[in-house]
């Protein structure tokens, strides 16, 4: 099952007030796990960045005028999300950006049912309590000493720890495929709680055991 991490930055809060992203930031997840495969890039947002999200990200006006607009990078971003969910704390923020993004350019909208708010399940377990990425990784006792500013980035690695945890998938399973696409799991009410990767010995392997196995028993009969 795989699963898409993000995170965007922003000019400000409201699209309403015309604003735009600065950052994407995008890592997949496979069955609970990240993969090596990412999508980032700083955006030119055609406005000034608010001073209230300066503060926050702290990418100025002079950094971002020399980076590629949306519309440069929309084809790849697409791309990169096409069939798998999206995981997003606080959800109806990025979604507002990133579908006020498509719609300049008349592209479709990400629809919210292809999307996980990792906000709604802190929510939804922790009633009542404070579930900021900030204050999830501190109940879930995980480093964000790196998040000095937001940036799309570290937030999609924080991110990712804190939903494992919030799946209840602290030892996420792997799911490793031998040569003829096999697993060996063991499963409980259809949910994988075991498994492994089943290695095959080569032809030259089994030759080597047998050799050793009859150098053994002569030793073991003869000695």
């Amino acid at each position: 099952m795989k699963e898409i991490i993000l995170d965007t930055e922003t000019t400000g809060l409201d699209v309403k007030d015309g604003h735009r992203i600065v950052e994407i930031g995008c890592l997949e997840l496979d069955n609970f796990v990240l993969t090596t495969k990412k999508f980032h890039c700083y955006l030119n947002p055609e406005r000034k960045v608010s001073d209230q999200a300066l503060k926050v990200h702290g990418y100025t006006n002079s950094f971002l005028a020399t980076k590629k607009k949306f519309s440069q990078i929309v084809d790849e971003f697409l791309e990169f999300i096409r069939d798998k969910k999206l995981v997003i704390h606080n959800a109806a923020f990025d979604l507002s950006h990133l579908n006020n993004e498509l719609a300049i350019l008349g592209k479709n909208k990400i629809s919210p049912q292809n999307v996980v708010d990792t906000l709604e399940l802190a929510r939804k377990k922790f009633p009542g309590s404070q579930n900021s990425l900030d204050a999830l990784c501190k109940r879930y006792k995980i480093d964000n000493s790196r998040r000095v500013k937001h940036t799309a980035l570290i937030d999609c690695e924080l991110l990712s720890k804190v939903y494992v945890n919030l799946a209840g998938q602290k030892e996420p399973t792997f799911d490793l495929k031998i040569g003829d696409g096999s697993t060996f799991a063991e499963t409980t009410n259809g949910k994988i709680k075991y498994c492994k990767k089943v290695i095959k010995p080569t032809q030259e392997e089994i030759k080597l055991h047998k050799d050793f196995l009859k150098s053994s028993l002569k030793k073991n009969f003869f000695n």
